[in-house]
């Protein structure tokens, strides 16, 4: 259950971070109202998830996941361009999770 909250805090996170972009500086109400909404449900579903995995891996999975995920979002959405440097860092990136998950002894299995 502490996975799928997790899931829940990255997905809500994305969204958030998008309808930031989207807010146009707090301008624009419904795209305001989403991120509001959808911050404060990352932060309850990560507080949720707290309660067993180690704050430290937990963090860095729905960091580094977010991180991938609002960038692909950004790509589609908004037209933001990848360059090798910016797909090499993300692969780092998903490098790290993977390594975190599969070989850390601080990972909650």
């Amino acid at each position: 259950m502490n996975w799928l909250f997790l899931g829940l805090a990255i997905v809500c996170e994305v969204i958030a971070t998008s309808a930031l972009k989207a807010s146009d500086g707090f301008t624009r109400l419904w795209p305001s109202v989403i991120l509001m909404l959808g911050y404060s449900a990352s932060f309850y579903c990560l507080s949720m998830t707290l309660r067993t995995i180690p704050v430290g891996i937990a963090y860095a999975i729905w960091s580094g996941v977010g991180v991938v995920l609002i960038s692909l979002v950004a790509w589609i959405l908004y037209g933001q361009k990848l360059d090798l440097a910016a797909m090499l860092g993300i692969a780092l990136i998903v490098a790290g999770v993977v390594v975190l998950n599969l070989f850390s002894k601080t990972a909650a299995h």
